[in-house]
């Protein structure tokens, strides 16, 4: 099978808080806030697993560390979803990521692959 993926992921184990959900549309989380645990990160997006389910296509809101001082906040939407045991497990995409912290990806995927 071919690998579609355009960015290479990197294990990452965090907890992060959504604090909100929607689409163009409408809201459906609104400032509430609920963890997520992240279980890997690209330059494309994220791969989390969450106690509560969500829609696809809708997008979020979140801050990511990843230690060394390296935070930021990033839109990410909802692109599948799949239930399992533990809850649901998530596929999701960064929307309008800059390019600083893109290289912050980057940096984080070279110290973990040291």
């Amino acid at each position: 099978m071919r690998e579609r993926r355009r960015s290479h992921r990197v294990t990452y184990n965090a907890v992060i808080n959504i604090d909100q959900v929607y689409n163009q549309e409408q809201i459906i989380k609104g400032t509430r806030e609920f963890p997520v645990e992240i279980l890997d990160i690209s330059k494309g997006g994220i791969g989390f697993i969450a106690k509560e389910e969500l829609p696809i296509n809708f997008y979020f809101n979140a801050k990511i560390d990843l230690g060394n001082g390296k935070q930021f906040y990033s839109v990410l939407k909802i692109m599948r979803v799949e239930e399992i045991e533990e809850g649901y497990n998530y596929g999701c995409e960064f929307t309008g990521l800059a390019d600083i912290l893109s290289l912050y990806i980057d940096e984080f995927e070279q110290e973990k692959s040291i």
